[in-house]
């Protein structure tokens, strides 16, 4: 045992530091409003935070609701003050957010309450409560059939490594800069992605003198493949090492690298007519359809499965990077997918009427031009979005090291 650390039922913890259960320095634990009468909803009168408003360690106060002021007077004794804790029951249980400054006086729709002793943090019990252990410990001690949940005698008995107060709020405030930096870099990713929305339909709505061809047109001879019927590519015929047999989260998840199914020289022989090559687009075709994905430079030889199609350009007709953003652009979209069944399955319309979807085209040259100007904003969200992963991997290296009083904030007596 490291000197100045003791073991602990949650693990080793140092040795000026407590395990309490959460219900023992709460004041009180409480479910909101178990239901409401219809006629008490209204379009203005007392906020109602519901499960879906609560965020790890944040309310999402976007879309609530508002419950009438004399029917709220009923459940006075469940109205929130600034710096409780409101969990999740259901959804995400156990997922906490702490109600913010302005919110005091406002109600909660089945959630759980927490309302702190006044020697306690509640930004540093927050942390904890969301941090890969508070969501072991959620995930442990779920109730229910189908639909999981956690309830309030579960909420008391949750197991808290207490620092004493100063080092609760150092710990809280070093995580809460963490979220503000994730917080700060995820809002300007909404708002680079708003500014190439409107790009986009500044620039790929047609013009005057653009053509309309149909995919088919703009595509080598024999360039449209849908993938194999499912029959011709049975678990059976799958080896450990061979020609790779590419699949539907490879287009979703833009990569070559992902799946490991095989076939032997025989079969890739037999499916030749479904070999990708550099430069083809894969498409895909069931489920979660219309992600389209450019096969690069280097990758595994190998053949598309049944929910892929490919799509094999001319280039001398299109812009290869043109194509990659037009066609993914709401227009196209909304001509290649059939929804007419209804229901949350959609299909990829018919392959004739596939190959017959129109695609405005400018000149090659202006194709480029607006291909360069929307990849530069891809890859600027891009770079956002990889500086975004690290701030997330930064504050769950300081959870781990904080939360367990591995590293000290504060100096012990």
């Amino acid at each position: 045992m490291v000197k100045g650390m003791k073991q602990t039922e949650i693990g080793v913890i140092p040795e000026d530091w407590e395990v309490k259960e959460l219900g023992s320095i709460s004041e009180k634990v409480m479910v909101g409003i178990a239901s409401a009468a219809t006629h008490a909803y209204t379009d203005k009168g007392v906020i109602m935070f519901r499960n879906q408003n609560i965020k790890p360690n944040y309310l999402n106060t976007d879309e609530v609701l508002y419950i009438k002021n004399d029917y709220e007077i009923l459940f006075k004794n469940k109205r929130l003050k600034e710096g409780d804790l409101l969990t999740a029951r259901t959804g995400y249980p156990g997922t906490t957010a702490i109600v913010p400054k302005g919110y005091s006086g406002s109600q909660s729709f089945t959630t759980l309450i927490t309302r702190l002793k006044s020697d306690i943090n509640s930004s540093y019990i927050s942390q904890y409560m969301n941090s890969d252990e508070g969501v072991k410990f959620f995930e442990a001690n779920q109730i229910g059939g189908g639909q999981k949940n956690v309830n309030s005698a579960i909420l008391q008995k949750m197991p808290i490594p207490l620092p004493p107060l100063a080092e609760q709020e150092a710990i809280a405030n070093a995580l809460s800069d963490a979220d503000a930096w994730i917080e700060k870099l995820e809002q300007l990713i909404a708002k680079k992605r708003l500014i190439k929305q409107g790009a986009m339909q500044t620039l790929l709505t047609p013009k005057d003198d653009w053509e309309v061809k149909k995919l088919g047109e703009v595509c080598q001879e024999g360039g449209l493949i849908r993938g194999p019927f499912g029959g011709a590519l049975k678990k059976e015929f799958f080896v450990k090492k061979g020609f790779k047999v590419y699949e539907q989260k490879n287009a979703i998840y833009k990569s070559v690298d992902l799946g490991n199914y095989y076939i032997d020289l025989n079969k890739f022989k037999e499916l030749s007519r479904f070999e990708i090559r550099e430069d083809d687009f894969i498409l895909s075709c069931s489920g979660t359809i219309g992600k389209l994905y450019r096969i690069p430079k280097v990758f595994e030889k190998g053949i598309i499965n049944q929910a892929l199609l490919i799509i094999r350009l001319n280039n001398s007709l299109i812009n290869h990077s043109f194509f990659n953003h037009i066609f993914q652009y709401d227009t196209i979209q909304a001509k290649i997918i059939d929804d007419t069944q209804g229901g949350a399955m959609k299909n990829l319309v018919g392959m004739s009427e596939f190959r017959n979807t129109e695609i405005p085209l400018p000149s090659l040259s202006e194709q480029e031009r607006i291909a360069t100007i929307l990849s530069d904003m891809d890859a600027e969200i891009e770079a956002l979005e990889q500086q975004l992963g690290k701030a997330r991997q930064i504050k769950q290296g300081m959870m781990q090291e904080l939360l367990t009083g591995r590293t000290r904030l504060v100096k012990p007596n």
